[in-house]
This record gives structure tokens, sequence and C-alpha cells, in this order.
């Protein structure tokens, strides 16, 4: 290497091709030859006006039409996969005493469905990256103003004096002080050959108990004592607080990095630490998460003014110390890194289940799609574990002659003390503040959407910015799954809801991203945008197939006709491919079968709430809320969650639809099975694949018709729903077959 800008140029990061790309290419290919003969057979053979299922057969071509298509979109995800790999040994050679200022952003906005010992824990794990405390700074932004979290962080800053040096003498990994007490037996410390490491964590667990016993009471409490109200200034900020939506700005830096005196017990400096709860007002509109970043995007300017932004949500602790030299490996490499704009890790989950009953990890999206956005200039912001350059938030547009450059800053010295400080930062976070601006729309993430992340990673990206995706090595950040089936549909209608927001405003990537990204790229997003409207050809083939089958009319060719090969081979190539892609990427045969289910159960319900919904508020009819998924279950529903049993405990409408659905495709196969054994001219081979596809909507609902008929536990389906349902389906059977 001759130098950092010499001729030759030994990069920071390595970018590799996936593997069997060729064949992956040549097998989609088949697979699109026998789509396109389906679609030959449903036009070549549309019944004659006076037969029987004409218009249902139009149908059929509609919903197999765009099946197809929406098809051609998810191998766009496949076409042109890449995998990064980084070399943190040659940044630290290169750039160690010029590494940025990083800022991390930390976000909650409820105490009940957050609980604060999950957010310090959050918090701490990023105060312990092997990164120079001087050069990085961490907020936490607390959407609901909560005295209870802010205790809590007030707790943590304490403790952080003695966590921090304790992990970097010892390498500690994870540095969430939960997940590392929890992996770790109380009978280690004996056979501990270190015995300097044993007697330091034994001290150190001791102190964790007794900060999570002090914030458990408070938090069983509801409030704070005055006994510890009187131990900080800051707990006087809520004097005037009225509600989590009316209050003033609250902002404290409980660890100025800045004072010589903000030092751990070794002496060493302690990173930054600030609490903000933004101001509140029932009258203005607040824009749920987006709004608080913004608000954290202007202060932490003041404050520290990282050029790089990691931002994290509340319950994605970070596992892997040495995330920001990777992120850094990137936006530092001198030959591609002034074109990136964020650096994206992925969504990993500590609290899975070996066979993934919900589909909690996401598993085909962060191992596999997401790599295939890599290829075509980057993935989507997905709103957590991600690394921004701070000028890209702020809008900034590309440009190959201005490169941002990311270096060492000189802090100036501070002329006002801390509280004056403070006090002239608040207004930087007050409701008025962004009146007459451009934030939310030009500067700082989006708002009007569900899916704030998304669209302002979409709106970089046209700017002419690339994103990098990194998937590599030692999980980044661990964060905590759905445990519920109510939990996952509603977290899956506000993304697909979101989505679809997107595709219909003037962000789209359909128009507005034509021509400023790639067209490769257009068609991932397109993919996600197109989640909602699935759900109509999903409900028309989960419903209307079986329905036919009852009445005896057949609406797919025999399994002696030349055009049964086609969909035989289209079904058996698709889900055979799927299979394998889950096993490649960690996954179990029966963690497969219930992703299946969840994708049923996602179109059939979540998408088409979210379809309904964007539709009525693309009309004026309602405005699009941000629900928070919740972190935390009772104990019966945890150990029912452990067991892999399915959750239906409440009177979800979405569950309604489920309960319907599992009920007509129940009646429509026994009754067609009972025709079938008493009908003397009929033969099964000319329904085979309707009883095919039927019999198995009736299989992958087992866990469905446990919690209708034999459950007794909380879990089970409520009665009310059952008989419900039951009057739906049996009411559409019997209509459809007098009629």
């Amino acid at each position: 290497m001759k130098g950092k800008e010499g001729s030759n140029h030994v990069p920071l990061f390595e970018t590799r091709k996936g593997k069997g790309r060729f064949v992956h290419r040549l097998f989609a290919v088949s697979v699109f030859v026998g789509i396109c003969l389906i679609w030959a057979y449903r036009v070549i053979h549309i019944p004659s006006r006076n037969e029987n299922g004409r218009w249902v057969w139009f149908g059929l071509l509609a919903a197999e039409l765009w099946f197809g298509l929406y098809w051609i979109l998810t191998q766009a995800l496949r076409w042109n996969q890449v995998y990064r790999s980084t070399f943190k040994d040659r940044l630290s050679q290169r750039y160690e005493k010029e590494l940025p200022g990083v800022d991390i952003f930390v976000c909650t906005a409820d105490p009940q469905i957050e609980p604060p010992m999950m957010v310090i824990n959050t918090v701490l794990s990023v105060m312990s990256y092997d990164y120079p405390t001087e050069k990085f700074s961490v907020y936490l932004s607390d959407d609901a103003g909560s005295d209870l979290t802010f205790y809590a962080l007030m707790e943590a800053s304490h403790f952080s004096k003695h966590w921090i040096p304790f992990c970097k003498k010892f390498n500690v990994e994870p540095r969430s002080p939960a997940a590392y007490f929890s992996s770790i037996s109380d009978d280690s410390h004996g056979d501990d050959d270190n015995h300097s490491q044993s007697k330091d964590q034994a001290a150190l667990k001791k102190l964790y108990e007794e900060m999570e016993s002090r914030i458990q009471d408070a938090t069983r409490l509801g409030r704070i004592s005055e006994e510890i109200k009187i131990t900080h200034k800051g707990f006087s900020q809520w004097d005037s607080y009225s509600s989590r939506h009316d209050h003033d700005t609250i902002l404290q830096i409980l660890i100025d990095g800045k004072d010589r005196l903000a030092i751990d017990i070794e002496g060493c400096a302690l990173p930054t630490l600030a609490y903000l709860a933004r101001e509140k007002r029932p009258q203005h509109p607040h824009n749920f998460k987006a709004g608080a970043m913004n608000s954290l995007i202007r202060v932490s300017s003041k404050i520290s003014n990282g050029p790089v932004i990691l931002n994290v949500d509340c319950d994605m602790y970070s596992n892997n110390p040495q995330s920001v030299r990777d992120a850094l490996c990137f936006f530092m490499d001198e030959e591609k890194g002034h074109e990136i704009a964020f650096v994206q890790f992925p969504q990993n989950f500590g609290n899975v289940t070996t066979n993934e009953i919900y589909g909690g990890t996401l598993r085909i999206i962060r191992d596999v799609e997401f790599h295939g956005l890599d290829g075509y200039g980057g993935p989507l912001y997905i709103g957590t574990g991600c690394f921004h350059r701070r000028e890209t938030l702020l809008g900034r547009e590309f440009s190959k002659e201005n490169k941002i450059v990311l270096k060492s800053q000189n802090v100036k010295k501070r002329e006002e003390n801390a509280p004056e400080f403070e006090e002239k930062l608040k207004s930087l976070a007050n409701c008025s503040y962004e009146k007459n601006t451009q934030w939310g729309n030009e500067m700082g993430l989006k708002y009007g959407c569900p899916v704030e992340d998304v669209i302002t990673g979409l709106s970089i990206q046209c700017k002419g910015w690339k994103s990098v995706y990194f998937n590599s090595g030692r999980t980044g950040f661990l964060g905590v799954a759905t445990t519920t089936l109510s939990q996952t549909l509603v977290q899956h209608k506000r993304w697909s809801e979101g989505d679809f927001q997107i595709l219909l405003s003037k962000y789209s990537p359909a128009w507005y991203a034509n021509g400023r990204i790639s067209f490769g790229l257009q068609l991932g997003y397109c993919c996600y945008c197109l989640w909602a409207p699935n759900c109509l050809a999903t409900l028309f083939y989960s419903i209307v197939p079986s329905l036919y089958l009852l009445h005896g009319i057949p609406l797919f060719p025999q399994c002696t006709s030349r055009w049964f090969a086609p969909f035989v081979y289209v079904m058996f190539a698709k889900y055979t491919y799927s299979l394998a892609e889950f096993l490649s990427s960690g996954g179990t045969i029966c963690g497969w079968w219930n992703d299946q289910r969840i994708w049923l159960y996602k179109r059939t319900s979540s998408y088409l709430f979210a379809f309904v919904d964007t539709l009525l508020n693309s009309l004026g009819f309602s405005e699009s809320a941000f629900v928070i998924s919740a972190k935390v279950s009772d104990q019966d529903v945890s150990e029912r969650y452990e067991k892999e049993m399915m959750e239906f405990g409440d009177s979800s409408s979405m569950f309604t639809i489920l309960a319907t659905l599992a009920f007509l495709n129940l009646f429509s196969l026994i009754g067609a099975i009972l025709k079938k054994v008493v009908a003397t001219d009929g033969a099964i081979d000319t329904m085979l694949l309707q009883f095919l596809l039927c019999g198995i909507l009736v299989l992958i609902n087992w866990p469905m018709y446990q919690g209708l008929f034999f459950r007794k536990d909380d879990g089970k389906m409520p009665s009310s729903l059952t008989v419900k349902s039951l009057v739906f389906a049996l009411s559409v059977c019997t209509c459809f077959t007098f009629l």
C-alpha cells in the first residue's frame, strides 16, 4: 500500500458475490416458463357463457397473474446477492487517531410496554462499545416523558462507572448486563481460571441486582419516592408535568463527557449520556418516532455533533462491541466510502424459539432478500441497528466532487455551565420549532407514514447515495421478537400499511424513484410496498377453490391432462426451493412450516386490514396510527410461547377472519369427501388439485383447530369468537351449496 490514496489501495471492506447465481437464475427462468403456461391454460380454457364457474375463472386468472408478477418481484431480491466483510485492523492502522465522533440514539415510548430495565440494558450495552469514550455520546429519547425511565437512566449512569471498565478489562460479550449475567452460571466463578475476573464479576453482579431491585420497586409503585427525588436536580423538571401528551421539554445531561470529573472507577473518561423528552402538546401533532428522532438530531448537534449517528430501538441491545468499527470500515474506505449514506445491520432476536412459531426471525428477509437489495445499491433503512452519516439525514445530496470526509473534530469549549446549556437547548425540542421549516420533509426523518424509516431511506437513496447491508460475523444487535399471534399480526399490519402508503405517496418507488435508483432496487422496494394488496389474491385462492370443491365444480386441469404438469411443477419447485432456502439460512423444517402458516395468516388478516385502512386513509376517512409492539408478556403467555403453543387469547377481529377461513376450508373438505364417497359417477382425478389445496389449508390450520376445539388453557380461542366464526362459515357454505 502506497498510502491512503495510493494506486495500491487496500480496501477497508470486501464485497463478494453470492454463490450459485447461475444455477438459481436458470431455475428461476424454468419456474417463470411454468407460470406462463399456467396463464396460457387460464386464457385458453375460459368456460363458455353457459358453463358454471366462468366468472370465478376470471378471478383465478387475475389471482394467478398477480402471484406470477409478484413472484418476479421476489426474484429481484435474489438475482444479484452480495455479501460484505470488514477489515477493522486496517481501520485502526490508518485512522485510530482520526476516528470520527459517533452519536447513539436509543428510543423508547412507553414504560409499561418497554420496561425501564430493558431500556437501560440497551443503553449500557452501547455505552460499552470498544471505541474511544471521548468520541461517542449516548442519547435516550423518552417519548412518554416518564420519570421512571429517567430514574432508571440515572441509576444506569452510576452503574456504568463500574460496568464499562469491567467490559473493557475482560473483553466481555455481550455487553448488556442482563444478557451477560444470564449467560453465566452462578457456580462458574470457582472454576474460572481468572480469579480476578471471578471476583469482579461477583461484585458487579451484586451491584446490578441491587440497581435492578431499586428500579423494579419504583416501577411497581408507579412513581418516584420523595427520598429519591431530592437526590437529583433533574426530577424538578417534572414539576410542570401534566401527562405523557402534555409536558414541557425535559433535557438532562447525566454524564457530561467534556467534564474532567466524568470518569469511571479506573479514572478513564466516560461517554456523554443525555436524557430527552421533547415537548408535547395535545394540539400539536408529534409525528411519533420520526418526530422524536428529529428532536434528537437537533439537540445532539449542539452537544456532541457526531458526524455518524447510530439509532437503536430500546429493545435491541448491542451484542457486538466492535459494531461501530465495522460500520466505519464502510464510511471511511478511501475508494467507495464517500458514496455510502447508511450501514444497516440485520434485526436479530434473542427470544426466538427453535421452530419460530410466529416466524419472528424474519429469516428470509434477513439472510436472503436484503443481500439481494445490497447488490443493487443498498438495503432499506429499517429503523434500528443503522449507522447514518449525519449530513444525509439533514437532506444533503450526494456529490462526487464534494465528498464528506469523516474525521475527528475539535469540539469547542462550552462557555455556559451545564444547567444554562440545557435550558438553552430545550427550544430545539419544542413543538413550535419545526413550524415553517423543512423538518419532516427535506430534513430529518419523513413525517406522515407509519414506516418513517423506509420512506426516509428511500429518499436518501434517491438523492444519489448508496447504503450497505452488513450481516457477517458476530450478531450486531439482539432484540425481542413478538411472543403472541396478536402482536405479530398487529406489527405486520403496521409495516404493510406503511409500505403501501409509500407506494401511493409522492415518494413511491414506482415513479418518484424511477431513474434515481437502480431498476433492481426499485423492484425490491415494490416487493415490500405490495405486501398489503397481496391479501386480495390470497383470500380469493383460500376461499373460492374450496367452495367450488364442495359444489363439485373443477377449477384446475385433471391429473391426466398435459396442463396438469405446469401447475404441479410451479408449486413443487416454489415450495421445495423455499424450504431449501429456509434450511440453508439455519432454520428447521418445522420452522419453515410455521413460516408458511404465518405467511397465510398475515396475508388474510394483517394485510387485509392494512389494505382497507390505507384506502380509507387515502380518501380521508381515517388517520394513520403508530402502534408499539409489547415487549413483555405475563408468565402463562411466556410459558406457552416457550412450548411453541400458538396464543389466541383475545377477541381480535383478525382472529375472526382466520377462524372463519379455517372453518370454511374444513367444512369444504369434509363435505367434498362425503360427496365423493357416496357419488357413483365422480372421479377424484378431476379435482385433485382442489383437494390438495383445500387439504393443505386444513393441515396448516391445525393449531387453529386446537385453539378452537381442544385446548382448555387461557391461550385458546375465546368461545364467543368460535361461535361467531362457526356461524359465518356455515352460512357461507350453506348459501353457496343451495344457491
